[in-house]
This record gives C-alpha cells, structure tokens and sequence, in this order.
C-alpha cells in the first residue's frame, strides 16, 4: 500500500490520515511500512493539525488548542525525563536551556541551539535549523497566522511549570513563513511555589 505525497496529501485516504491541499511538499513514493519513525512522527502531527483547522476552522483558535495541548504533553512528560537523566532542580535559567535543549535531542531527535541570551540573563532562543515537524509542510496563504509548531511552546510552558518556573514561550520566527530557521522565544517570568499545576484539560 503506497502512502503517496503528490503535492496534495502527505498519506492516501487508505492509508490514514491526509493533508489539505498545499500541505505537503511532492517527495518519492514509499511504503507505508518504510516511513521512519521521525517521519511518522511529522506526518502524524501533520494530521492532527489538518483536523484541528477542520474542527476550529480559525487558525488563531488551532494555536490556543495547540498551546494547551502541549501544556498537556509537558506536564506529563517531564518526569520520564527527569526519570531518564536523573537531574535535579535547575540552579539557573541556563541549566533549563541546557535541559530543554537535551530533551528536543531525546524526543525530537533533534538539537537546537541556544542563542541570543537577554543581558539579564532571563531570555533565550532555542534555533532549529532543522525541524522534524515542518518536514514536508507549506502552509498556504490562508493559513498564514497559523503558529504550526505552537504545541513545543506549550511543551516548555508545561515543563517548566511542574519544576516549579513560570516562563512563556513563543515562536519567533518559522521556517514555513519564510524564515530560514524555526526560533522559539523563552522568556522567564518568575518562580513558582513548589505545588502541582491544576493542569488544562
């Protein structure tokens, strides 16, 4: 079964979910069963956000859900990776870059570097030249507010939170916009108190 990426859709109907028109970028004919798990993965995504435009149908509406969904997926997968590296609480807002920047390499595959640092030390950038999640993607021109890759600002948002930093995250610049690098802004804001987030289910 032939999972075609014709410009179209990233997978035929038959083979699970399918981009809108313009989504995708034309590539090679595969095999469902040879599609790498990092390409999965960017398919998967892909999908996902395809049906959230269907469901919400405002592109502004998709980067709440998806800021909150990430929210969701931080708070909960920051103890595998506290379990995984057995770190400890961060001394300093670098320690955290340095940690969000191992757990993209853990769970993305991916490693961004950290960049432009605020003189009081309390803004960074993390820079992918290469993003797993944008691969294959354009966005048309009707979806041109949409914020793509919003769910990671929401993943770094929840994380953070369970260890007890309130920092905002935000993308700055996105490669399916044009720019030549996804960037996402975080900002600290303060620490919290030790208590466990109510969540945003």
């Amino acid at each position: 079964m032939e999972a075609r990426m014709d410009g179209c859709c990233i997978m035929s109907p038959s083979c699970g979910p399918s981009f809108t028109q313009g989504l995708a970028r034309p590539t090679k004919d595969r095999t469902y069963s040879q599609v790498p798990s990092a390409e999965l993965m960017t398919l998967t995504y892909g999908a996902l956000v395809t049906q959230m435009l269907k469901d919400y149908e405002k592109p502004e509406e998709v980067n709440k859900q998806l800021d909150r969904m990430g929210y969701n997926i931080g708070v909960r997968i920051i103890e595998d990776f506290l379990a995984r590296t057995g770190a400890g609480r961060c001394n300093d807002f670098k320690e955290t870059a340095d940690r969000l920047q191992s757990a993209f390499k853990m769970y993305m595959n991916a490693s961004p570097s950290v960049t432009s640092w605020s003189p009081g030390g309390d803004e960074f950038s993390l820079v992918l030249e290469n993003n797993p999640l944008t691969e294959f993607v354009e966005l048309p021109e009707e979806y041109g507010s949409l914020k793509y890759c919003n769910l990671l600002c929401g993943v770094i948002r929840g994380a953070c939170e369970m260890v007890q930093l309130d920092v905002q995250a935000s993308i700055s610049q996105d490669q399916l916009k044009g720019d030549s690098t996804t960037e996402i802004r975080v900002r600290f804001i303060k620490r919290l108190e030790d208590a466990i987030p109510p969540g945003e289910d």
